[in-house]
């Protein structure tokens, strides 16, 4: 599969574009690459097709927050969120009849005998996927079972008995719009807008299926599959098209949106892609260095202190973060070296720490590494 093009690049757009160049550009793309003014021509049915797709993220404002941060990875779950090359041409123009409604003098894109039929669109859906630090880092398939609205199967969804109990909009003539010309001081003034009798479906219903009263959509439980890709974060939402509600007496599918929930790691601390920890060590592994255990995500793994390492000094594990969820590599996890510090002396302890205290090798400016004496400091502290 082809890699997806920049959505700003697809509609020739700038990053901080307003909502209004945004629609003037898909508008001329729409336009240009139509399948009815290049009847035949795959090449422009694919850029009319990503086009759709581009305007439907750079259109939506939560869409539009969520690609600028996470690219397409963040508009789907292992897809591209509206999915332009997975739906028909007719779900397309449902889903901008906004758009190709208002362009005048083509028909409202019917050109080619396309009805201007309205289609019912399902509502969407929301679910809260709870994640682990470990499932984040590498990716999961999770199995949810959704409540929702199929398709009857008595009526195949379109809410007629037998699904084939239907008649030809007598007011309309099938179109789904009625188109009225009135005289004005300015001239004959053309306006079509959605026919009341069949509500923009071009048909009547002549007797209503029994099982779904004639909505077309029952209500079941699915089991839907869920591909998440790695490096995704707390809040961010996917979105799984065609797998929300069905729409009433057919139509296009709603979508699934998937909200990511981590759950708190009980030792690793996530900040973007990087993971911290704090660690402690005795002040005599400090001076003389050691090697401590620390939880990775893929298990722990062990850190030589060197000699002489001062409190707040932050080790790098290279690439032992969480993947960018764009492929940018991986984040590190940083370690913070914290030097604990005795709160209760014993009246020897203390006579000890003060005879310490006086040695002069042990002052900032005098510090040397004197093995012996230092060894004598840990075994007090043991």
């Amino acid at each position: 599969m082809a890699e997806k093009r920049d959505y700003y690049e697809v509609l020739g757009v700038a990053k901080n574009a307003e909502a209004a160049e945004i629609k003037k550009a898909y508008r001329k793309l729409a336009l240009q690459y139509h399948p009815d003014r290049n009847p035949g021509d795959k090449e422009a049915e694919e850029k009319f097709k990503e086009a759709a797709e581009a305007y439907d993220v750079l259109s939506n404002e939560e869409k539009r927050r969520r690609y600028d941060q996470f690219g397409h990875a963040g508009m789907g779950a292992g897809a591209g969120g509206f999915g332009g090359a997975g739906m028909s041409m007719d779900d397309i123009f449902a889903h901008f009849g906004d758009i190709f409604g208002s362009f005048g003098g083509f028909g409202g894109f019917g050109g080619g005998g396309r009805s201007a039929r309205r289609v019912n669109r399902g509502t969407n859906l929301r679910v809260k996927v709870k994640m682990t630090l470990e499932e984040v880092a590498t990716g999961v398939e999770k199995k949810i079972k959704v409540k929702k609205y199929v398709a009857d199967t008595h009526c195949h969804g379109t809410g007629a008995k037998d699904g084939n109990s239907f008649s030809t909009c007598s007011t309309c003539h099938g179109t789904g719009q009625i188109t009225r010309v009135q005289n004005t001081i300015l001239g004959a003034m053309q306006t079509t807008s959605t026919c009341p009798t069949c509500e923009g479906e071009g048909k009547i219903i002549n007797e209503k299926c029994s099982h779904c009263n004639g909505e077309g959509v029952q209500l079941s439980e699915e089991v839907i599959t869920l591909n998440i890709p790695a490096g995704v974060a707390d809040g961010m939402q996917l979105s799984l098209s065609g797998k929300g509600n069905a729409a009433r007496r057919g139509g296009v599918n709603g979508d699934l949106i998937i909200l990511i929930e981590e759950i708190e790691h009980p030792e690793l601390v996530r900040d973007g892609n990087d993971l911290l920890y704090n660690t402690f060590i005795g002040f005599p592994e400090a001076v003389l260095g050691d090697s401590v255990e620390i939880p990775t995500l893929e298990g722990k793994v062990k850190v030589k202190i060197e000699p002489g390492t001062q409190p707040g000094k932050i080790l790098r594990l290279k690439g032992k973060g969480i993947p960018d969820i764009n492929g940018y590599g991986k984040g590190d996890l940083l370690v913070k070296v914290n030097v604990w510090i005795p709160k209760n002396l014993s009246k020897e302890d203390k006579k000890t720490m003060e005879d310490l205290k006086e040695r002069s090798f042990l002052k900032p400016s005098n510090v040397e590494n004197k093995k012996g004496f230092f060894r004598k400091v840990k075994d007090f502290f043991e």
